[in-house]
């Protein structure tokens, strides 16, 4: 009787344990109404430090940073992000959550890329995109996608590759939204071809099964950045 209760309570114990790590899987609970982030300050776990409230005026509940776009022929990839997280709105420090503004010339990509801490949703606000999602080696990288027109929308669960593409004739917009105030971006080409310092040569080409001088070609390419 008594080595069945440890067992039960072992059982038990296993299965709660994991419990608080789930409820942290997301940006941690603000603590006030709002807290105005003081860039200036360091980020800490829950956003950066608040400004005194006496100096937050009404403009950090409202902002018009993405109502126009950058210029998306002014990158090689076609597209421009207005970027609106908490480094450009400083009223979301805390809150969990940040947006962006996409633009794409004809023909224009935002390149497959993935974001480490949010779940990301979007709609299509003009044109039509082709939106590109692999899964992971646990849905056997299943690859799933849909060309979203101007008023529809999409979703892109936390930490999975993605893309959009702009097969319209037309130029193309979507706003975006993330649960999370700094959502981060890994693009997949440049971590993999432009890192600093870059991954050792022999390395890409055994895991992309190419030759050496392949690598080097498209390490060229990323020299500079995105």
């Amino acid at each position: 009787m008594e080595y069945s209760k440890a067992l039960a309570s072992l059982f038990t114990m296993l299965v709660l344990a994991p419990l608080p790590l789930l409820v942290k899987a997301t940006d941690p609970d603000p603590l006030q109404d709002f807290c105005v982030a003081d860039l200036s300050g360091k980020l800490s776990v829950n956003g950066f430090p608040c400004q005194p409230s006496s100096s937050a005026g009404d403009e950090f509940l409202f902002s018009d940073k993405i109502a126009t776009g950058g210029d998306p022929l002014a990158n090689p990839n076609g597209s421009n992000v207005t970027e609106l997280d908490v480094s450009e709105w400083p009223g979301v420090n805390t809150l969990g959550v940040s947006m962006n503004r996409v633009d794409f010339a004809p023909g224009g990509t935002n390149p497959p890329h993935v974001h480490p801490r949010a779940t990301e949703v979007g709609l299509v606000t003009r044109g039509e995109l082709l939106v590109g999602i692999v899964g992971s080696l646990d849905s056997g990288n299943r690859y799933y996608s849909k060309v979203v027109r101007a008023g529809e929308t999409f979703v892109i669960p936390r930490g999975l590759m993605h893309f959009q593409f702009n097969v319209g004739k037309e130029y193309a917009t979507m706003v975006v939204s993330f649960n999370s105030q700094n959502p981060g971006i890994i693009f997949v080409p440049l971590t993999l071809f432009g890192s600093s310092p870059p991954i050792p040569t022999p390395v890409l080409a055994k895991a992309l099964r190419v030759d050496a001088s392949v690598v080097d070609l498209i390490k060229s390419k990323f020299a500079g950045g995105y």
